[in-house]
């Protein structure tokens, strides 16, 4: 019987050489990632809107651009997650149904300040208002900036429907209607009118 050692891939082999290692490591994970990620593309749970979550309006998409654009998401997550600490706060935790028009979507456990999931009719619109402009009007501790800039700018209502065209082609079923009048929904309106708009419709569907 021989001891030559059998050619291939060697014990040896793939320790001594760092291409070889670097390719095998990334075809581990590129294999584990799929094995996970890809039934959830097949999963009702989700891939399916629940009962009563509808696509935003313009007005309330023209928010949740502006809502991204400042970054608020840097500090306000939308991801309740299924602790007994975070339900009790903010009330049921967030599941993928919720947020099956959100393009990206905002999930994250940041807590500079609360979480936004369920803010959603919480407030009035004058609340929010006084907030956004000086937020230490209603929140004294606050050490959020004053947004004072978006009641003055007013939504560019001609890029509505472009966005609104993009985002059915990547499932979002908004009729022809609904893009022919999204540039005359949000004519005239503030930034900050779409903001609350937006702000008041976070987390209704299972609040």
């Amino acid at each position: 019987m021989s001891d030559t050692p059998t050619p291939g891939f060697s014990h040896e082999k793939i320790e001594t050489s760092n291409f070889l290692m670097i390719v095998l490591i990334l075809l581990v994970i590129a294999v584990g990632g799929l094995v996970e990620i890809v039934p959830l593309f097949f999963q009702k749970s989700t891939t399916e809107a629940l009962q009563g979550v509808k696509p935003y309006t313009a007005l309330q998409l023209a928010g949740r651009d502006i809502y991204t654009r400042e970054g608020c998401y840097n500090c306000h997550s939308q991801m309740i997650r299924p602790f007994r600490a975070e339900t009790l706060r903010y009330g049921h935790y967030s599941v993928a149904g919720e947020f099956v028009y959100d393009h990206p979507f905002q999930w994250g456990s940041k807590r500079t300040g609360p979480d936004l999931h369920r803010v959603g009719g919480k407030y009035s619109d004058e609340w929010h208002r006084i907030h956004l402009n000086n937020p230490r009007d209603v929140v004294p501790e606050s050490n959020m900036p004053a947004y004072t800039w978006l009641d003055k700018n007013t939504v560019d209502a001609a890029a509505m429907p472009v966005h609104m065209t993009a985002l059915r082609r990547v499932g979002v079923p908004y009729t022809d209607a609904e893009i022919a009048k999204a540039a005359e929904d949000v004519r005239g309106k503030t930034e900050m009118d779409a903001l609350v708009a937006y702000l008041q419709v976070m987390g209704l569907a299972l609040k």
